[in-house]
């Protein structure tokens, strides 16, 4: 969470510009079996004709964020080809394989080690503590105890995390702004990761300030999300919550498809869900951050050490409506919320 304890701020389209979108895959973050990404920089930094390695640890592909990545690679001059190797490795959504991976990273001594989210960058803190691990989102580095500080992270960890956790609160307050009428609201959430009670303790603030009730469930494993949806069958809820969490994610499609049969309002923490046809999405604007990932990686193969490389917060966030979605229901998007959307699928 970020220091001064401020939520951070609703992004707002110049002159209420509306954007419409498109379809896209609703696939995971980052991955593959072994991804090539090079480079060369004619810079003097640089060992000439070095092949540099670079190791990665995410959950599964999304061609818009690894063409991002690759964006910020070749704006510093890392062209395919040439003298950097990626060597990927993708849990699938299952963080238990990430020990492993991290593991198999460090025996071939990558460079520097990109891990996506906090059991990736967990694993590869446990696997190694003389790589530079380089945070693409992950919640709260502080209170994962993955820096020291910010500013002076002070170890061999650096990055921009998500801080995914303060989010929570807006993505309510928002949701209650979408429908003012609903009370009861389901979360789907994992209190079982480090930041899971973070995250709840957020929303459970938020809550009472907004005058909602919220119904917790745990989706930790698959077999989770089956048990979630089943009960809310039984007992539907106004409208529905859900947070960031590797199942959550790799587990859209269905939750997706749930909330619209049964018409529930539902807030997503990824913009994948509405262009999969969820109603509203309210995240940081990933592809920017993975785009200024690259960014650490060409200071920290320059020499940069990451424990003086500040740990940088984001400050995009992307409010994402589905007008078609929202149509079926019958809802009416009030238009103050339309205005300061950064896209409008209609």
């Amino acid at each position: 969470m970020r220091q001064d304890g401020a939520q951070p701020p609703l992004p707002r389209r110049p002159h209420g510009a509306i954007v419409s979108g498109h379809m896209i895959s609703r696939r995971g973050f980052l991955g593959g079996s072994v991804v090539l990404l090079a480079a060369p920089r004619a810079a003097e930094a640089q060992q000439a004709g070095k092949i540099y390695r670079l190791g990665l640890l995410s959950l599964t592909p999304t061609p818009n964020l690894m063409e991002a990545w690759r964006q910020g690679l070749r704006e510093l001059g890392w062209i395919e080809g040439q003298n950097l190797l990626v060597e990927a490795r993708f849990s699938e959504g299952v963080d238990a394989r990430f020990p492993e991976f991290a593991a198999d990273l460090v025996r071939l001594k990558v460079d520097v080690i990109v891990a996506v989210s906090d059991p990736a960058v967990l694993a590869a803190k446990q696997a190694t503590t003389t790589i530079p691990i380089v945070m693409a989102a992950g919640t709260d580095p502080i209170a994962s105890g993955f820096v020291t500080s910010l500013a002076r992270p002070g170890g061999n960890i650096t990055g921009m995390p998500l801080f995914a956790d303060e989010l929570a609160a807006k993505q309510l307050q928002l949701l209650k702004e979408m429908v003012p009428g609903i009370s009861r609201v389901t979360v789907l959430t994992a209190t079982a990761t480090d930041s899971g009670p973070r995250a709840w303790a957020v929303a459970q603030a938020a809550a009472a300030r907004l005058g909602l009730v919220l119904r917790r469930f745990d989706v930790n494993v698959p077999d989770d999300v089956e048990r979630a949806l089943a009960s809310m069958t039984k007992q539907p809820p106004d409208a529905v919550l859900a947070m960031p969490t590797t199942v959550v994610y790799v587990h859209l499609a269905r939750i997706v498809d749930f909330a619209a049969r049964n018409r529930l309002p539902a807030m997503y923490a990824f913009r994948e869900a509405t262009h999969a046809g969820g109603l509203i999405s309210y995240s940081t604007a990933l592809p920017d951050l993975f785009r200024h990932v690259g960014s650490y990686v060409d200071k920290i193969l320059k020499g940069a050490k990451p424990a003086d490389l500040p740990v940088e917060q984001p400050t995009k966030f992307e409010l994402v409506i589905n007008l078609k979605t929202a149509n079926a229901p019958g809802l009416t998007i009030p238009p103050s919320l339309l205005l300061r959307a950064d896209q409008v699928i209609e």
